[in-house]
Order: structure tokens, then sequence, then C-alpha cells
């Protein structure tokens, strides 16, 4: 029977199941069961779960790599065998393999050549991608010479060289510290906002939180959880109230007017995350040392 594609998403799974063989074609292990879910285009979709859930097994089908068992994936309402579909996407894997006798504007050179990109649009592009990823001094060193943070910089360079509109990044802050993550982060939200398709999967969920729209929250293979954060994140039972210190006097009147009606009151004062202190700390050292 011809297969169906859902012209209106970037992504579309349904019913994506796969079955790994052993050599004698008996079942050995189920790692995707029965997974439908869609990405619209222009979303940041977060691919999430713990080690062995599905998420690099269902990742490879979605770009091609692996077959389904049973089930249908695609991209932009086609296979995503087909290769003006593979045009479309950017694609930076969990690990890299560069030649490390290459420098990185030498690597992005090598794949532009693949993605058959003129040369004089090669060299414009490999220079905004070299700048966009904090790359431009390094750019002439051998990637030999390179921690796996900047490696990984390298990495989202070459998945963003084609000008994709489907962009699949596997762990992309993997190695980086504060300062690349947060660069990556607000990448990742300009991809979104010049209505690129972003899928993200990572440990670091705080980072999921930061950028995506929606979540699938894989386990053991199937769906444990979808939908946007809000709706998974909201806990309706409770309501949160915020006020200048200046009313202490009324906020304790009413958190007592609560508890007396048998009602229970938590009194916080919001706190920034550790990664807002520490870019904030970053911000004031390099003011410091700009002024001397």
């Amino acid at each position: 029977m011809e297969k169906t594609y859902n012209n209106d998403a970037a992504v579309a799974a349904t019913n994506l199941t796969k079955i790994f063989r052993d050599f004698w074609r008996r079942p050995k292990k189920l790692a995707v069961d029965d997974v439908s879910f869609s990405i619209r285009r222009g979303e940041v979709f977060g691919l999430l779960g713990p080690n062995g859930s599905g998420k690099s097994t269902t990742i490879k089908m979605l770009l091609g790599l692996l077959r389904p068992t049973s089930g249908n994936v695609s991209l932009f309402g086609m296979s995503p065998e087909k290769r003006q579909v593979r045009e479309k996407v950017g694609y930076m894997p969990e690990l890299s393999h560069f030649h490390l006798y290459l420098t990185p504007r030498e690597t992005l050179r090598y794949y532009a050549g693949l993605f058959n990109i003129p040369a004089r649009d090669a060299e414009e592009k490999i220079a905004y991608l070299l700048d966009k990823t904090n790359m431009t001094e390094a750019g002439d060193r051998p990637l030999g010479e390179f921690s796996k943070g900047m490696a990984r910089r390298v990495g989202l360079a070459q998945a963003l060289l084609n000008d994709p509109e489907l962009i699949i990044l596997d762990e992309p802050t993997s190695g980086l510290d504060p300062i690349g993550r947060h660069d990556v982060k607000e990448l990742i939200k300009e991809l979104a906002a010049a209505d690129k398709t972003v899928l993200l999967s990572s440990h670091l969920l705080a980072e999921v939180e930061d950028v995506c729209d929606r979540v699938v929250i894989l386990c053991d293979g199937h769906i444990g959880a979808e939908g946007s954060l809000s709706e998974l994140l909201e806990k309706r039972d409770l309501v949160r109230m915020t006020a200048d210190t200046a009313y202490e006097e009324q906020i304790t009147s009413v958190k007592h007017d609560i508890e007396k009606d048998g009602g229970k009151v938590l009194l916080d004062r919001p706190a920034m995350t550790l990664e807002e202190y520490f870019l904030e700390i970053v911000k004031q050292e390099q003011k410091g040392e700009s002024s001397k």
C-alpha cells in the first residue's frame, strides 16, 4: 500500500516502531514502540528521555538513516529518503567526527562542496557561521587542537551550512561552558524567529525549558508525556503572588486570612538561575577589564 504524508507539518511520525533483530532475524530489542507526533513548521521541539529510551533511534528514522519496522515518517510531506528533503535538513549528531588536521574553515569548505554551494557563496556563509559560533579567531587552527566544546561549535556551524529548513540537534551544548550554552540557546531562538524548525534532543532539561515550545518524553520506546511546556509544567492547584517588599504588612495580613480558613501559604523570594548569575558576573568582570 502506498504511504501517505502530512504536508502541513515539518515532521510527522505516525505509529513509528523499530525492532532490532539478531543474526537469525529474531526480535532482539523493541527500541521504539508505536510512537506518533508531529512538529509544526517554525517550532522548537524537544525530544527527551533517559538513556535507552529510543531518542537516537527515532532521530535516525527521521533522517532516513534507519527504516522503521512499521509506521511512517515524513519531512515536509515527503519521505526522508528523498534527496530534495535531505537538502532541507541540517543535522548535528551527538558525536561529530572531523578530520583533525583540517581547520574549521577548511572543514566547512569541504561540506560546502558536498552541498554544491558556489565557492563565493560558501566563503560568505562560512565567515558568517564562524562569527555566529564565536569561532572566527580559531577558524584557521587545526581541529586536533580543539577542546570538545570548540569542536561542538564547528559541528553546529556544519549543521547550518546549507541554510536548512529543519535543524536536528542532538546534545548541542555537550562540552560547552555556560557562555557557550547561552550562545547556542540564543542561536536556536534566532533560528525559530527566522521560521526554521528545530528538533532538540538534550539531557540538560533547563536548556530545553528555555527554548522549546513543545516536548515529547520517551520512556522505554513509547511516549510517556507530550505537550507544550506551559501545559505540562503548570501546577494548577497552586497560585504564586509576587509583591514589592514595601507591602510586607499587607502580605502578612493576606497570609493570616488564608491560614485562618485552613489554607497553606508559602512565602519565598524569587531568585535568578545560576546561569543568569554566572553570566551577570562575567559581564561585570568584562566591563571592569575594558574600563581599565
